[in-house]
This record gives C-alpha cells, structure tokens and sequence, in this order.
C-alpha cells in the first residue's frame, strides 16, 4: 500500500539546476577556478558541500570549505531573489493530488534546510509537506541512502511503502540503496543522467493520478496491477510466473497459426516478460495483460494494446490470443471489449486499430461485432491482412 512520496527538489519540484551552476560558476570565477559547467554538473544530485570540498582540493581556492559554501548559498540565493524559482510543469498538481489522497509527502534535498524552506513557501505548498529534509543533516550525502533514510524515519513510515521522485543517478542511486521505488524524472537541465536504474521513467508531471504511484509501487513490490475485469474474466498484468502456464497455450497449434513471435523456448520467454513489466507496463501504462478466468483463476489468454508502426504509421493496435478450448463463448468479444473501455475512460485513447490475417474468420467476425470497420487491406510482414479501425 502506497503511504508515501518522497519529492527532490532541485529539478524535480523547481528547475534549479542551471541556476544554481550559473551561481557556482561566478563564485569560481572569483577566486581564479579554472572550472566549466560540466564540473558543477558533476555534483548534481549530490550536495554543494561535497562539491566545495572537491573544489578546495583540486583547485586549491584559498578559502576554508565552509567559507566558499557560504559564498555559492548566498550566489544562489541573490538569483532567487532576483528571478525567482521556476516550478516544474505540473509538479504542483501531483504535489495536491497525493496530498488529498491521504499521501504523506517530503522533500528530500541536497540543498540547506533555509533553502528548501524558502522554495516551499515561495511556491505556496509548505502545507502540503508533511516533513523537509535536508542532506546537511546527515553524515553522507547521496549517493548514500542517509537523507532517504532520515526523511523515512520522520515521516514514520517504512521503505516498502514509498515512492522516492528523483531527477539524478546520485538520487536514484540513493533512492535505491535504500530499498525503495524510484521514478526518474528526465530533467534535460539536469545534464546527462543516467537514471537506468530507477523503476520507471517520467518525462511530465502532467496529468498523474494517484493511480499511477499505487501502479508504480505494485509493480516494484513484484505484484501485477489489476486492470479491469467483467463478468466471467479478470485482466491484469502479467507477471513472470504467469509465463510458464501461458505457455502452453503458445504451443497450441490452432493459436500460433495467426500469432508472430512465439518464442519456442521458455525461458527466453521469462527474461523478456521481465523487461516487458519494466519497458512497457510502467513506461506506457499498457501492454499485452493476462486474462484469467474468474470460476478457475487460471489463465486463459492474453489480451491488451500495444504501440505498433502500422503499413507505415504510428498506431495503438489491439490484439489477443486465448486458449482453443475457450474458443466459441464469446470470450474473446468480452475480453477485446473490456480493454477498448479501460483504453477509453483510463488512458484516453481515441483510436485503436487491429490487423487480422484474411483467412482469420473468428477474429473479424470479432472485430466486427466490437464495432471495428475494415478501412483496407494491406500486406504486414508477408501476410495479407485487414487493417480494422474503432474511434472510442
């Protein structure tokens, strides 16, 4: 269960990054630092003091640590008086949402405690913050877990329940030698960051509902997302054991006649379901889910949408496969259905198109009855196909 979001806050709740080296770059300059933007960029995730003390070192600035950290604190805050801080689109939305949801929520941040004060309330959200933490107040900065770990403990709630939002490989890095989920945010003023590592990848904060965190932290603790279900099905994500009972249903000769890319061996099968949860469940908040039978619990198939280039264009294509000996009950049509509603009402999409093998009878008479038109025929990778259509 989601309990709570642990917010950076340099490029994640304000676009800070490129001020705060135009801050560091000036102080440098002062004191005769040969040092480029690609330096200060280095330490971004990382604390200000650590970069203070790097600096002092290799430069040989002729000032104590403490001393220049002053000096880049006031840089940074003249420019912040000055121009002001710059929210990230969106952040503020999520911020409100979780907030209402009953979400406790922190910052975590490298910057000063004065600081992270001062953007909160600049922003109008201190109210919304249940605790704000800053790295000066741990032994470590990030990489290490310390700030995620003191911001945990404040907030009094444990690793398994958490969602960190970081926009840094030193933060993601943090994030999960901690042991918790991260979504990496792609800042492209936060420099090149390698955020491999974190759970998923988010390019806005535009549009986030709850569900998307409570999604995230599912899929971190390995538990398949429940997408919808109807009167005699359930249709979920996929899980990796789930791969081992749909596979015999791949080696069913009547299924495969119509279906590309069965791979004959398991466990090639398993290794990609787990890249599949990862690059395509989290990334889209779609794929080709499970579909298991309510009186059994077994799976009977695999039904969902997925992004396809289709005769040349960019399509979000429908497709199924199911278990012959549930062929004939109308399976398919109440699977196939279920799925253009949740695409509708949950993710709106607008258009959704399917390609069927001419020689597939079932499957148009399928598409047909979902109230899909034929809008041509094409060939699609050797075969000869119907490209059907539906504008939800």
């Amino acid at each position: 269960m989601l309990r709570a979001v642990i917010f950076d806050m340099d490029g994640v709740i304000i676009d800070s990054e490129p001020d705060h080296a135009r801050a560091a770059l000036m102080v440098f300059e002062r004191y005769g630092a040969d040092v480029d933007i690609s330096y200060c960029s280095s330490f971004i995730g990382s604390s200000t003091k650590k970069m203070c003390e790097d600096a002092v070192d290799r430069f040989g600035i002729d000032v104590s640590v403490d001393e220049l950290l002053d000096e880049m604190n006031r840089a940074k805050k003249e420019l912040a008086v000055r121009e002001g801080y710059k929210p990230i689109e969106g952040v503020k939305e999520v911020i409100k949402v979780l907030y209402r949801a009953g979400v406790k929520l922190a910052v975590a941040s490298s910057s000063s405690p004065s600081e992270i004060e001062d953007v909160v309330k600049a922003l109008g959200i201190k109210k919304y913050f249940n605790k704000l933490v800053s790295s000066s107040n741990v032994e470590k900065p990030k990489p290490a877990p310390d700030t995620f770990n003191l911001a945990l403990s404040k907030l009094g709630v444990s690793e398994k329940e958490t969602i960190v939002i970081e926009d840094s490989e030193f933060g993601v890095e943090a994030a999960k030698a901690a042991g918790m989920a991260c979504i990496g945010y792609i800042n492209p003023n936060s420099g090149s960051q390698n955020l491999a590592k974190a759970d998923v990848l988010l390019e806005k904060f535009t549009g986030l509902s709850v569900h998307f965190f409570e999604y995230t932290l599912q899929r971190f603790q390995g538990m398949p997302v429940q997408i919808t279900s109807t009167k005699r099905l359930i249709i979920r994500e996929l899980a990796v054991s789930d791969v081992k009972e749909l596979y015999p249903i791949y080696t069913d000769a009547k299924v495969r006649k119509y279906i590309e890319n069965i791979d004959d061996y398991m466990e090639n099968e398993m290794e990609k379901q787990k890249a599949y949860i990862k690059n395509v469940y989290a990334f889209y908040g779609y794929g080709l889910w499970g579909v298991f039978s309510k009186t059994t619990g077994k799976i009977i198939g695999r039904c969902g949408i997925e992004n396809h280039v289709v005769d040349g264009k960019e399509e979000i294509m429908l497709s199924y496969l199911l278990d012959s000996q549930h062929w004939g009950y109308g399976y398919a049509l109440e699977c196939c259905h279920a799925v253009l509603e949740y695409a509708r009402e949950e993710l709106s999409i607008h258009r959704i198109v399917a390609v069927i093998d001419v020689g597939n009878l079932r499957s148009i008479k399928t598409a047909q009855k979902l109230g899909m038109e034929c809008e041509k025929d094409f060939t699609h990778n050797g075969r000869k196909v119907h490209l059907y259509a539906i504008n939800l």
